[in-house]
């Protein structure tokens, strides 16, 4: 028959209190060096694996981090999970992922099924604030890129992301512009679009003589949403010679588009992405967009989860990031 070691076989061998094993497993600096040496020498002699579901229950808590997105297939959240879970598994902790899908009841569903796995925190880029707002309540949550009432906010300055495009896009001498935004009912969609606008007014104010063309579509911030509304904007008698979106798959489409109906970028059109996912480095030209910092992201998220920060709201600062997708419009 085998036998089960015990945290009480571990202590009887090492010749130790058992609250002492317990330290040792937990990684208390209060052991001398001498007995955590003989301590884990037992435990790998002894073949001893600890009850951690055990321990976790009793103290109602898990080193496991929930963390729920809206979409696997978006590069920026899939790459948001990749920093979140590098971070967490650099603590000791686990990352429990799942896709909401972008649909408020599955998001509702998958967040159940996590708060059921008893998780220490809970990392979320809400999809419905109606539907999750009390489940997370009282649960230790944080959310990322949009905001969720009562708990604490871990982002991008998205105004000033919008109007850094605007800014550089009319500093290359672009007086036909267009604005691809993203879906309105969120947060994220509306301040980028207001960061564009209102450097589009400042210009205006500044320059009441100058002619300035501006048009704006919206949809949603996947690749085909940039192809369907890049040939909105592009198959115009006057059609913009430059163009910044709410998202990098937007403007990676938009540049279908632009192949399809004949224009060369950036000697026809100039764009402008946002989030600075992977790709946006790599399509060619390569994209000019407005950063994220992700990684900074999901470490200050994390470091809420973790009780390092008492901060309710993070926004940080967007950077442009200027590759061969633009360039100057002569006067």
């Amino acid at each position: 028959m085998l036998l089960t070691v015990t945290i009480k076989d571990v202590a009887k061998a090492a010749g130790v209190a058992v609250g002492t094993v317990s330290r040792v497993l937990a990684k208390n600096k209060t052991v001398s060096e001498e007995i955590r040496t003989r301590v884990e020498e037992v435990i790998q002699q002894l073949g001893y694996t600890p009850n951690s579901l055990g321990r976790n229950l009793r103290l109602n808590k898990t080193d496991l981090i929930g963390l729920v997105i809206p979409d696997i297939t978006n590069p920026f959240f899939a790459e948001l999970a990749k920093h979140v879970e590098m971070m967490a598994s650099a603590e000791g902790y686990s990352v429990l992922l799942a896709n909401s899908h972008d649909d408020p009841a599955a998001e509702q569903q998958q967040v159940q099924t996590l708060l059921g796995r008893l998780p220490s925190g809970l990392i979320l880029v809400p999809v419905s604030e109606s539907r999750i707002g009390d489940l997370v309540s009282g649960t230790n949550t944080v959310t990322v890129d949009r905001p969720l009432k009562g708990q604490t906010l871990v982002g991008v300055d998205n105004r000033r992301g919008g109007y850094l495009a605007a800014d550089y896009l009319l500093s290359l001498g672009h007086r036909r512009l267009g604005y691809m935004g993203g879906p309105q009912i969120l947060d994220v969609a509306r301040e980028r679009y207001e960061g564009f606008i209102s450097r589009i007014q400042e210009f205006q104010q500044q320059h009441p003589g100058r002619s300035l063309a501006v048009q704006t579509v919206d949809g949603n911030f996947d690749y085909r949403a940039g192809e369907e509304l890049g040939n909105r904007l592009l198959r115009q008698e006057h059609p913009p010679t430059a163009i910044a979106t709410a998202s990098d798959q937007q403007a990676i489409g938009l540049m279908r588009a632009a192949a399809d109906v004949g224009l060369s970028i950036p000697d026809d059109l100039s764009i402008v992405g946002f989030d600075d996912i992977p790709l946006a480095s790599l399509v060619l030209p390569r994209l000019t967009t407005i950063r994220q910092p992700l990684a900074e992201i999901a470490r200050i998220a994390l470091d809420a989860i973790l009780k390092r920060s008492s901060a309710t709201e993070c926004k940080l600062e967007p950077v442009l990031v200027e590759r061969s997708s633009t360039r100057a419009w002569p006067a």
